[in-house]
């Protein structure tokens, strides 16, 4: 198996030793068809839905699937170490905060069959399209969850239930920590994807979380490995 595109351009690259370098992972056989087949929904979802402008091959596979699973490169072949539960965890709670075309969620919940992944969205079309999706990938682990989240994570049967909370592209960090640390258990752990990052980010967003009992456990800088853009990962803590 090679890291180079094959000559159909509706092709993903494979990049297995791009997965390897990077991540210290890569995908196995039944997951790399499942992403070239998220590939082929997407782009064809993409005539009837405003779901994404990324859909050359290189660029989707870069920001879509690369990055997707960058922010959780820590718990890449392990299950999700949270501090203050039993060790390891065998299932644990995961939701996507603002889906979208279902971007971390869909490319996490392919890489850990044992993530049980939730994708909120407050647009019915794109949790319709996910539904459809989801069933045509046979996603067993994911579901989806109509609504906003700053009301959803107030409703008991979800507020402190996840173990993770992925947000990416939802707005300012601030904005994005209001959003995702009341769904988290206590331990819990938030990974907000942002692009550059600043100190007069970093001063808004810390009161923030003082006041959701959150701490701001670790960031992450990094950049992609084609285009070489700045990234950062944000990893906030739910504490007890």
């Amino acid at each position: 198996m090679n890291s180079q595109p094959t000559q159909n351009d509706s092709m993903l690259p494979l990049m297995v030793d791009i997965w390897q370098q990077t991540l210290n992972w890569q995908p196995d056989e039944k997951q790399q068809r499942q992403f070239q087949q998220l590939y082929s929904l997407i782009v064809a979802g993409n005539r009837q839905l405003n779901l994404t402008r990324i859909t050359e091959p290189f660029e989707f596979w870069e920001k879509h699937l690369w990055d997707s699973l960058r922010g959780i490169a820590p718990f890449l072949g392990n299950t999700l170490p949270i501090p203050h539960s039993q060790f390891p965890i065998p299932n644990p709670q995961v939701i996507d905060i603002g889906t979208g075309a279902g971007f971390p969620g869909v490319p996490c919940g392919i890489a850990h069959p044992h993530w049980q992944v939730t994708l909120l969205d407050s647009t019915r079309k794109k949790i319709a399209f996910l539904d459809t999706l989801l069933a045509q990938l046979g996603l067993s682990n994911a579901t989806t969850l109509l609504g906003r989240s700053e009301q959803i994570n107030q409703q008991s049967q979800y507020r402190k239930t996840y173990d993770l909370a992925l947000i990416r592209a939802v707005g300012s960090a601030s904005v994005c920590a209001e959003y995702a640390l009341p769904f988290l258990k206590s331990g819990g752990l938030a990974i907000l994807y942002r692009g550059h990052w600043t100190d007069e980010e970093a001063a808004d967003l810390q009161p923030v979380i003082e006041k959701l009992r959150g701490k701001l456990e670790s960031i992450e800088a990094f950049t992609t490995p084609l285009t070489q853009s700045v990234r950062h990962c944000l990893y906030l803590r739910k504490l007890g």
